[in-house]
């Protein structure tokens, strides 16, 4: 190798950027409370506000460097993408419901729908992905099957994540059966439940992403 060749390799190890593990799924799923669950435990820090009111992320947020050690030495290096909530439909209706006046609800609604298409846009630059759903709500439907079918088509990566089992209402086997062959952990992204195994499942996904 001359040393021109050898400079530029040099280069491309040291400018090399790290995996993009994105976060996708419905509304209100649990993605910025598992973002924030995350950073917590590597970071110290949270990523975003959450909300009960559905699509309180509306833009793409990005978290570098974000580095999970584990105990027996392995480390897993990687920037942490969380997205707006994916819905086929967003109507300003849904947060006067909720207690927001006609204006900033309005406001809320345009947001929103501008945060979807973002989202679904953002699908070409992750190199992995988890997708959460909130395992206490029917899981099979348009939105979510297409996302996932996407995912599978692109060749991306993923598993899924059937998020707050620490309610009673959680059916993870309802996931499962809904979205089979595709892996599926059930976690409380609120209380850590399973987050070990979750932590274990990244690094997997890391590998099957070939960065």
């Amino acid at each position: 190798m001359n040393l021109r060749a050898f400079w530029h390799r040099l280069l491309r190890l040291f400018t090399r950027r790290q995996t993009r593990l994105a976060l996708y799924g419905p509304p209100n799923g649990g993605k910025t409370t598992l973002a924030n669950r995350i950073c917590a435990d590597w970071l110290g820090e949270e990523m975003g506000s959450t909300s009960r009111i559905a699509h309180e992320t509306r833009r793409v947020q990005l978290k570098q460097g974000v580095k999970v050690v584990y105990e027996d030495g392995r480390t897993l290096s990687f920037s942490l993408v969380d997205t707006p909530g994916i819905s086929s439909r967003v109507d300003a209706a849904d947060f006067v419901r909720e207690g927001l006046g006609q204006e900033e609800a309005k406001a809320r609604a345009k947001e929103a729908a501008q945060g979807v298409v973002e989202s679904i846009a953002w699908i070409g630059n992750a190199d992995c992905v988890v997708v959460v759903l909130d395992a206490t709500k029917e899981p099979r439907n348009q939105v979510n099957a297409t996302l996932i079918e996407s995912l599978a088509q692109r060749k991306v990566p993923f598993f899924i994540v059937a998020n707050k089992v620490d309610l009673r209402k959680a059916n993870v086997a309802k996931v499962e059966g809904a979205f089979s062959p595709h892996e599926v952990l059930g976690i409380s992204a609120k209380y850590g439940d399973h987050i070990d195994l979750f932590y274990e499942k990244l690094f997997e996904l890391a590998q099957r992403s070939g960065r």
